[in-house]
């Protein structure tokens, strides 16, 4: 029998599993044809196999995925029969929260002493095949609530198993062979739970990095944390089990009235603070032209009369950009503005002058001959929307006084159950597919193929600047999944092997399947940040 391995062929028998025929340092699994398979799966005739290491996305998520069983099995050693919630990642880690435990410095570093332990004794990862009612009874007798609630929403009668150390778990994705596979962590003190460090991808040789804390996004999730324990939605079941009872369009209301809430105290602060210059950046569907506008309103209810400036106008002509290694410009980067135009422009504006504003024409990808006038007064703060807002060179000349910087990301904290949690990328890309398809006749495939340089964009340019807003607000509606379902879940399981997106595509579906559908637009608000990608918002007209 014979297979392709990164395009080296390789002959082998009946049985033989990945595991012995690779041999590439840091490999985690292998991918064929779209499918992630672990080390230990047999090997197919004919096939053509990609080796997973931690550079690779699908690689990165089976070290992750290893680690959470390990951390499990070394809590269960230290405190057995205890809580552990996986909530949200945090830079390279992943908080973790243990209710109901006092969390100590001691405690910590017992869990991570024998984290460290089963790592280095390479123990066999067990993986086991169980009927559905085996399965519940496991869990009934484990006091893993979560998961029975949410298997009533599995249609398939059998379940797969990981095994280690005595405790069985499940899973919504491959693991590493052995725990030997995943050496490099670190536990952290971070109350109230810990941090769970894993490597950062730009690592190569998988060190840790010096640990950067964010005060400001972990009390943003703080916040929504505590929301969600008002709304009593932690967990998919809780989700599904209100559009049972039909408490849904209930939730709904709550959800949004919240959202109206923090808008109109950040509006507040920016009203106490002063400021001339508002400054809106986040990353990709996070709702930043819905929420400029609500913050406008917010504004204007105080007094103010706020003024919306694009930075689209400020593009720089296509033709002038750099190229990337690939041939193509890259059209995050901050030169891709006008950046000296722009800061001399709102110089001028905060001194009472006026400005010919250019417009830019993206049908040409060049500067129109076209300009319009602007002029600020006192009682009107410019309100800039914008990937770089939060970067001080956009707006260089302007006083940090006169600024004030929001950031706005759809940080979801919503899980599947206790241990598996739904990723923030991963709702922000199907807010993306949803809105491409509706508005921008983008088939779910092209949206899924630019996703990694949109990531890309994000880390190198959003991310970094984050923790100097003045403001954080978190555009996540907990309500919003069961909604983008029915448009994205029929699209994303009709993407085959055959396309290079069905990984992506696979994975989406896999925690869907544990969603309910609801169709209950007529209760979400034309207001509603979700409006922005379902349609039928008030401020724009969605062919914009």
């Amino acid at each position: 029998m014979r297979a392709e391995i990164d395009g080296k062929t390789v002959e082998f028998e009946l049985g033989t599993t990945w595991r012995e025929l690779v041999s590439t340092p840091g490999a985690l699994g292998v991918s064929v044809r779209g499918r992630t398979l672990s080390l230990n799966a047999p090997a197919q005739d004919g096939a053509q196999a990609h080796i997973l290491t931690y550079a690779d996305e699908e690689g990165r998520r089976i070290y992750e995925r290893t680690l959470r069983l390990i951390f499990l099995a070394a809590a269960n050693r230290v405190i057995p029969g205890r809580r552990v919630r996986f909530e949200h990642s945090f830079g390279d880690a992943l908080f973790v929260r243990l209710p109901k435990t006092t969390v100590t410095r001691d405690l910590v570093a017992r869990i991570e002493k024998e984290m460290h332990a089963l790592a280095h004794a390479n123990l066999p990862i067990g993986y086991t095949q169980c009927s559905k009612e085996e399965a519940n009874a496991y869990f009934a007798a484990t006091g893993q609530t979560d998961k029975l609630r949410l298997f009533r929403y599995r249609h398939q009668e059998t379940f797969h198993f990981y095994e280690l150390d005595g405790i069985k778990e499940y899973f919504y994705g491959e693991m590493a062979p052995a725990t030997g596979y995943v050496r490099v962590f670190q536990l952290r003190l971070y109350l109230p739970g810990l941090l769970l460090r894993r490597p950062r991808e730009k690592e190569a040789d998988l060190r840790m990095s010096p640990f950067k804390d964010m005060p400001k996004l972990m009390k943003t999730y703080g916040e929504t944390g505590r929301w969600n324990g008002i709304l009593g939605c932690e967990n998919a079941a809780d989700i599904n089990e209100m559009i049972e009872k039909r408490s849904f369009r209930e939730f709904i209301r709550v959800n949004e009235a919240l959202h109206e809430r923090t808008i109109e105290g950040i509006a507040d602060q920016i009203v106490r603070s002063g400021a001339r210059v508002v400054l809106i950046a986040g990353p990709s569907s996070s709702g930043k032209t819905t929420f400029a506008h609500r913050l406008i309103i917010a504004l204007r209810v105080l007094g103010l009369r706020p003024m919306k400036l694009s930075l689209d106008d400020y593009y720089r002509d296509r033709g002038d950009l750099p190229l990337e290694a690939d041939g193509r410009p890259d059209l995050e980067r901050l030169d891709t503005l006008d950046v000296p135009l722009l800061d001399e422009h709102l110089v001028r504006l905060l001194q009472g002058e006026e400005v010919e504003a250019p417009e830019f024409d993206f049908v040409r990808g060049v500067r129109s001959e076209k300009t319009h006038l602007l002029r600020v007064a006192a009682d009107q703060p410019i309100v800039i929307e914008g990937i770089h807002g939060l970067n001080d060179e956009l707006t260089e000349s302007v006083p940090r006084e006169l600024k004030f910087k929001i950031y706005i990301s759809a940080l979801t904290m919503l899980n599947l159950d206790d241990h598996n949690r739904i990723r923030t990328t991963d709702a922000r890309l199907l807010r993306r597919i949803v809105r491409d398809y509706q508005f921008r006749g983008t088939v779910p495939e092209d949206t899924m193929a630019m996703w990694p340089s949109v990531r890309r964009g994000e880390e190198n340019y959003i991310f970094p600047y984050q923790e100097q807003a003045d403001a954080m607000f978190n555009s996540a509606l907990a309500y919003e999944l069961p909604i983008l379902k029915k448009y994205a879940y029929p699209m994303l399981c009709r993407i085959g092997p055959e396309s290079e997106c069905y990984t992506l595509a696979r994975r989406l579906v896999k925690f869907l399947n544990y969603i309910r559908a609801a169709d209950v637009e007529d209760e979400i608000p034309i207001n509603s940040i979700l409006r922005e990608f379902i349609g039928g918002c008030c401020f724009y007209r969605e062919t914009d």
